[in-house]
């Protein structure tokens, strides 16, 4: 029994889980039509049983009336035959014959005693004769009625006999017509039902556009339509105007906080440049004056100014990207940019293999400081995560109207889940041997975005290490 119920529970669930998933339309149709079905199927009861009693009772008047005329007008009279009897029709009378035939009934005329003294061809053996009430004997209704026959004196009976079978045919067809009259309410309800559904979920279909365009165009000032009707869903689109309304507000404080952060930033970077210039340029002098564990002290708190003035100088152009702020532009070769950044890196290579392919004439518009550094960052980002001796390819070439730079190595590459990470700031590789604060590739991606330009992570051509591609427009 609990096996039982906690089957009828899953089903209860699935069935109920199954309608809400249903869309609101098809439910609210789906409800008008079983309703107009259930009032159907009891209309079709209520009249199939009235209708078939009336067609059972008119079957049995028109058998008793036949009968009764057969009783009256069949005109029989004795004839001897052969020492016995026989029944003849009289002229003028009914021909049994062919009233029988015109019916597809049968007709006998017997005795108190079961004996025939007349029959039609198709009529079988209906038993004795029960005068005054009709009788079914194997698929038929038999009426008997008394019969005077001249110059006999034993009495006679007539039998009179239809198919029940032609009854229950037109019963059946009643219920046929029924049924399918049931059926074809029922589909006109649930088409009506979803005609009206989908123009009383008209107004939500309305908002929902407008919420899809509100979600393209990031615009929440965007007004939303109002229903004529005072009622559920004028609410709703009221509701959802308000929302919009303090999201509007909530997004412009939003903005206007940030834009005064990164504008915050970007000053203080700025300002804290000059006293790092001040703070380098004494333990330089520092470094040199002083010697022993002194020295050493010196020479580390320069090498952590001189990571200080990379950081701050990275966050300065980042913050001047967030802000808009752009250096001034000028037509530069970037084959030669690249050709520098490789120069100035060979140095610290640490046993890395550099090479550059890098033509002359690849003419971009941009700033120099900040190409230089968007490749300076892709080279240092390759030796960074690669192990010495691994090769590092720069190469630089004008394609479709673009000047695409690249760079590759053949080290242990990028897993795919990571591809779009490493753009983030601050984000830093499980690979990563220099303790780096994360900005490199943020900036080559701000920097190529300033110069209408585009930074992508690629599957590299021999399917090995990694391979970036930055492409700018010519002009």
């Amino acid at each position: 029994m609990a096996s039982l119920a906690s089957s009828t529970r899953s089903a209860a669930r699935a069935t109920s889980s199954a309608y809400r998933r249903l869309p609101i339309r098809w439910r609210l149709a789906g409800g008008s039509a079983a309703l107009t079905l259930v009032i159907l199927c009891g209309f079709a009861v209520i009249v199939g049983v009235l209708t078939t009693g009336r067609i059972e009772d008119d079957f049995h008047r028109q058998v008793a009336a036949s009968a009764d005329r057969l009783g009256k007008e069949a005109g029989l009279r004795v004839v001897g035959v052969n020492g016995g009897y026989a029944l003849r029709r009289v002229g003028g009378t009914i021909n049994i014959e062919d009233f029988a035939a015109s019916n597809g009934a049968a007709v006998r005329v017997i005795t108190l005693d079961d004996t025939v003294g007349f029959s039609t061809p198709n009529a079988p053996d209906f038993g004795p004769p029960v005068p005054g009430r009709a009788v079914e004997r194997d698929g038929w209704l038999v009426e008997t009625r008394p019969l005077a026959v001249q110059g006999l004196r034993d009495p006679l009976f007539i039998q009179y006999a239809e198919r029940i079978s032609r009854t229950q045919a037109t019963a059946n067809r009643v219920k046929v017509f029924l049924a399918f009259g049931v059926l074809g309410g029922a589909l006109l309800a649930l088409l009506a039902g979803l005609a009206t559904a989908r123009r009383a979920m008209e107004p939500i279909t309305e908002l929902t556009a407008a919420a899809r365009r509100i979600e393209r165009s990031r615009d929440p000032s965007e007004r939303i339509p109002r229903p004529e009707a005072d009622d559920e869903v004028a609410e709703l689109a009221a509701t959802l105007e308000a929302m919009l309304g303090a999201l509007d507000e909530s997004r412009a404080e939003t903005e206007g906080a940030l834009t005064r952060q990164r504008e915050f930033v970007a000053d203080a970077s700025h300002e804290l440049r000059t006293p790092l210039t001040s703070v380098l340029a004494n333990l330089e002098l520092l470094e040199e004056e002083l010697e022993g564990e002194q020295r050493e002290a010196a020479a580390s708190a320069l090498r952590s100014s001189r990571r200080m003035r990379r950081l701050v100088a990275d966050l300065l152009l980042l913050a001047r990207a967030d802000t808009g702020r752009e250096a001034p532009h000028q037509p530069l070769d970037l084959s030669a940019i690249v050709t520098d950044a490789a120069s100035e890196l060979e140095p610290v290579a640490r046993g890395h293999e550099i090479s550059v392919s890098a033509p002359a004439g690849a003419q971009v518009v941009g700033a120099r400081d900040e190409l230089h550094r968007l490749v300076l960052n892709l080279m240092e980002n390759a030796l960074r995560h690669t192990d010495p001796g691994t090769a590092v390819e720069a190469s630089v070439e004008r394609r479709n109207g673009e000047v695409v730079l690249a760079v590759e190595d053949d080290g242990p590459g990028i897993p795919p889940e990571l591809r779009e990470k490493v753009f983030e700031r601050f984000y830093r590789g499980a690979g990563d041997r220099s303790g780096s604060s994360g900005l490199g590739l943020s900036i080559v991606r701000a920097v190529a975005e300033s110069h209408r330009g585009s930074v992508q992570l690629v599957e590299p051509l021999d399917g090995r290490g990694a391979r970036f591609v930055v492409r700018f427009p010519t002009s």
